[in-house]
């Protein structure tokens, strides 16, 4: 099997054959302190699921928050242990930073219920696609991106995610700040467009019909 057929397993949508209109809000680059909370309240407020695609790192400081995320319902996956880009790493190193993710994450949850992983930048190779699947782990892109990370503004967040959306889609947001990433900026404000443009779009997504559902089982 060649890698372009490999990489065809990289899942960026989840075909929705039903009525519901289906989508999947994900996070990545956390659990922060000082971000995550207010994402998870504002969950909690509408009483929808997301998956949090958590850096193994911030996982071994912050247990209490992944904790919670399983507690209220949502799905913790993986996102290497350090946010490397895996493309440019050896296989030992690629290794590492999956398994060891995975180990952190269990060890901060045991009920945790690992199914997925993404990777840095949506950076795969086939040394990545290898060892995920070996881990049992489903790769997993996305097909919405507002870039919310380059802090476009909340309407612009809203706006993008609401043009682009369809059932199925996988929608990518961000929770927290990559360790590289995290002094360019004033901390608590790192992701506060991104809490604020959640908090109208859920509506806004539902007001247009769609579902948001937690991910289905890898298959």
């Amino acid at each position: 099997m060649t890698y372009l057929d490999r990489l065809c397993e990289v899942r960026s949508e989840y075909a929705d054959r039903t009525e519901s209109r289906g989508v999947y809000l994900t996070f990545d680059d956390g659990p922060d302190p000082l971000c995550t909370p207010d994402v998870l309240d504002v969950l909690a407020e509408h009483r929808v699921p997301a998956t949090f695609f958590v850096i193994g790192a911030y996982a071994a400081d912050q247990p209490k928050l992944i904790r919670r995320m399983i507690a209220e319902g949502h799905e913790v996956a993986n996102h290497t242990m350090t946010h490397p880009d895996l493309s440019r790493c050896e296989l030992t190193e690629v290794q590492y930073e999956i398994l060891a993710a995975s180990r952190v994450i269990k060890m901060a949850c045991p009920q945790a219920a690992l199914r997925h992983m993404r990777a840095p930048y949506g950076m795969w190779s086939e040394e990545v696609l290898t060892t995920s699947a070996r881990a049992g782990l489903a790769a997993l892109h996305w097909s919405v991106d507002p870039r919310d990370w380059s802090r476009p503004g909340v309407n612009a967040i809203v706006d993008v995610v609401l043009a682009s959306v369809r059932p199925g889609a996988i929608v990518l947001l961000h929770d927290g700040c990559p360790p590289e990433e995290l002094g360019r900026a004033t901390h608590a404000r790192v992701r506060d467009q991104t809490v604020l443009a959640l908090s109208h779009l859920i509506p806004a997504l539902h007001g247009r019909g769609f579902s948001i559902r937690s991910l289905p089982q890898p298959h």
